[in-house]
C-alpha cells in the first residue's frame, strides 16, 4: 500500500512564496515537560460559526521535530464538557489535513478557494484535534529551509531564497527533506504521537475530557492499534509529569493492517470473488500474472513470510517493493481506474484538492502560525518508512488491536467498498483473524440512519465492529457523511453501530448473514472522464450531471 502524491500539490505554488516564521505564537508547556506554541485561530479560516474557537500550532516533541495541529470546539455542546476526538491520516506522510478540509472537519473549500461549511462535520458531536504526523508531514516540520517540489513531489533544498526557472514556480519554504529528522516506523512514531497529546492536553486543560476517542484511517490500521497500545503502556506505568490518556474507542478507517491479507485481496478484489460493481479490470492474462506473483516461488506472499520470519528491514523493504511493483500496481497500469475509488476513471475530480491551494495562501499560513508551505504528503517520510519495510511488517497489529478490545475500548473497522487500495474484503479478512470474542457468531446488518436509506451493514460482537460502506472510495465521511457522522455519535455514546438504540455489553451480537451479499452493479460506475470542475453528490453516489 502506497502513498501516492498529489499532482494538485505539486503545482500548488503559483509563484515563489518563501514562509515568514510567525511572531505571535503563545508559548506554555503541557504534560511530559512538551511545549506548546499556538495561537487562536480567526473565524471563517475553516470554522465559519464566530462562537467556535479554533487553535492551531506546533507541539515541540524532540530536537527539530515540531508536530503541527488545528483544534475545533465542538459545535453543538459545551466544549469543556464534550469529549476530545483526535484524528490522524495515514500515508505514511499523508497530511491529516486530508480528513479536515476532504472528510470531516468544520468545512471544505470550494473551486474558488473558500471556505464552505460542513454540514456532517465530526464536530458537530466532538471537540475534534487534527494532528500532522511524523515530523515533516503536512506543516510539521524539521527544520525550515528554501526550496522547491521537483517532478516526484521531493523536496530540493536551494542555498537561499532565490528560485531558480527548473522549480516552475514551487519554491517556498519546506521541511527539510532528512529521513534522520522523522520517524522511519510505526514503532519509533508512537512516541511522538503521546507527546503531542500529552502536550496539547496540559496546555488545553478545559478540553481535556476523561473520554478520548482516536480516529484514523488507511495506513492508521497500522497507526490506530499500536499507537493506542503505546498509550496503554504508558497509562500503566506514566513517567513523571505525565497525565493518563483514558482511551474509549479507535476508529480505523478502510486500513492497511496486514500485509500478508491484504496484498492477497488486491487479487480477491479484482479477480475473484470480485468488486461488488460487476467491472472487469483485467484480461485473463493479467489476471494469471498477479495470481503468480502473488503464490510463485518468489512472490510476493513468500517475500512476506520471509519478512516475518527475519525482521530484516532489507529483506522487508524489498518484499514490499516486489508486492508494490508486481501485484498492487497492475491496478494502476491496467485498470485506469482511480485506485481509492473503482468506480471512476483516472484522473478522478474526488475528492476536491482545492484545500491544497488554499492552505497555501499567505492569509491562511498567518492565521494558522505555519512555519514551512503545505504539502499533502512528504515523501521523505515515505522514504524514511520504506527503509524499515514499515509496510510490509504485520508488526503486533492483530495482537494490540485483541488487546485494546479485551480491554473493553470500542474497536470499530470500517471500509468504504468502492476502494481497491485497502479494500473490504482484506479489511474483512483482518477482521476474522483478530477473533474477537462472539465475533464468529455475529451476522451482518444493516446500519439504520435518519434519512431511512441502508449505506451499508456491519457486523459486530460487542466492542467490536466490522462495518462494509457501499457507494464510497477510500475516504468514507466524504462519500457516505451522515452515514459517518452517524456511526460516531453511536460510538461515542457507547451504542451499538446498527441502530444506536443499544447499549453495548459483553452479550451483544448483530444477527444476520455470515457474509455481506448486497451488490451494487455499475448504476454508479463512470465509464468516461469526469470533468475535473465536477461536484460530488452523497444522495446520488455519483457525480452531478457534468454533460
Amino acid at each position: 500500500m502506497r502513498f501516492v502524491t498529489s499532482a494538485v500539490s505539486l503545482l500548488s505554488l503559483t509563484a515563489a512564496q518563501f514562509v515568514p516564521a510567525p511572531t505571535d505564537l503563545l508559548t506554555k508547556v503541557g504534560y511530559a515537560n512538551v511545549t506548546i506554541r499556538y495561537k487562536e485561530v480567526p473565524a471563517g479560516i475553516c470554522e465559519l460559526d464566530p462562537n467556535v474557537k479554533s487553535y492551531s500550532g506546533y507541539a515541540d516533541i524532540a530536537a527539530n521535530q515540531s508536530i503541527f495541529f488545528w483544534f475545533f470546539e465542538t459545535r453543538n455542546d459545551d466544549p469543556s464538557d464534550a469529549p476530545l476526538t483526535v484524528w490522524i491520516n495515514g500515508g505514511p506522510g499523508s497530511s491529516s489535513m486530508i480528513g479536515l478540509f476532504q472528510e470531516n472537519g468544520p468545512c471544505t473549500v470550494d473551486a474558488n478557494y473558500n471556505p464552505v461549511n460542513n454540514p456532517y462535520s465530526w464536530s458537530n458531536v466532538t471537540n475534534m484535534l487534527f494532528i500532522d504526523q511524523p515530523a515533516q508531514t503536512g506543516h510539521s516540520y524539521s527544520i525550515p529551509v528554501p526550496g522547491y517540489l521537483d517532478d516526484s513531489g521531493s523536496i530540493v533544498e536551494l542555498p537561499n531564497n532565490t528560485c531558480p526557472d527548473i522549480a516552475n514556480g514551487t519554491c517556498g519554504t519546506f521541511s527539510k527533506p532528512d529521513t534522520s529528522l522523522t520517524a522511519n516506523s510505526t514503532d519509533a512514531a508512537a512516541s511522538g504521537m503521546w507527546k503531542t497529546l500529552q502536550g496539547f492536553m496540559g496546555v488545553f486543560p478545559q478540553y481535556d475530557r476523561k473520554e478520548f476517542f482516536f480516529t484514523t484511517e488507511s495506513y492508521g490500521g497500522h497507526y490506530g492499534p499500536v499507537f493506542n497500545e503505546y498509550i496503554e503502556k504508558q497509562n500503566a506505568n506514566l513517567p513523571e509529569g505525565a497525565k493518563e490518556i483514558a482511551l474509549e474507542a479507535v476508529l480505523i478507517g478502510n486500513g492497511w493492517y496486514d500485509p500478508l491479507l491484504q496484498y492477497q485481496a488486491y487479487y480477491n478484489y479484482t479477480v475473484f470473488p470480485g468488486a461488488t460493481y460487476d467491472i472487469e479490470f483485467f484480461n485473463k492474462t493479467i489476471q494469471d500474472q498477479m495470481y503468480d506473483n502473488l503464490y510463485g516461488p518468489t512472490g510476493c506472499v513468500p517475500q512476506l513470510l520471509n519478512c516475518s520470519s527475519t525482521g530484516s528491514n532489507k529483506i522487508c523493504s524489498d518484499a514490499d517493493n516486489f508486492c508494490y511493483e508486481q501485484v498492487e500496481n497492475y491496478y494502476d497500469i491496467y485498470a485506469g481506474r482511480d485506485e481509492y475509488d473503482s468506480r471512476e476513471l483516472v484522473p478522478d475530480p474526488f475528492p476536491p484538492e482545492y484545500y491544497v491551494q488554499y492552505l497555501n495562501t499567505p492569509t491562511v499560513q498567518e492565521a494558522i502560525g505555519a512555519f514551512v508551505n503545505f504539502t499533502e504528503g512528504s515523501n521523505t517520510v515515505g522514504d524514511a518508512f520504506g527503509s524499515t519495510g514499515d509496510d510490509a511488517r504485520v508488526l503486533s497489529i492483530i495482537q494490540d488491536m485483541q488487546d485494546l478490545i479485551n480491554k473493553g475500548i470500542y474497536v470499530v473497522m470500517y471500509t468504504g467498498d468502492a476502494d481497491y487500495n485497502c479494500n473490504w474484503l482484506g479489511g474483512e479478512a483482518v477482521a476474522e483473524e483478530i477473533c474477537a470474542p462472539g465475533f464468529d457468531d455475529a451476522g451482518y446488518t444493516d446500519i439504520k440512519t435518519s434519512d431511512g436509506i441502508s449505506h451499508g451493514q456491519v457486523k459486530q460482537a460487542a466492542n467490536f465492529a466490522f462495518l462494509r460502506i457501499y457507494e464510497s472510495g477510500h475516504e468514507v465521511p466524504f462519500y457516505q457523511p451522515l452515514a459517518a457522522l452517524t456511526m460516531l455519535w453511536r460510538v461515542l455514546n457507547g451504542k451499538d453501530v446498527a441502530t444506536g438504540k443499544t447499549a453495548i455489553s459483553d452479550s451483544y451480537i448483530t444477527v444476520g448473514t455470515p457474509k455481506s451479499t448486497y451488490r451494487e452493479g455499475n448504476a454508479t460506475v463512470q465509464f468516461g472522464l469526469v470533468p475535473t470542475n465536477a461536484t460530488y453528490n452523497t444522495t446520488t453516489n455519483e457525480p452531478n450531471p457534468f454533460r
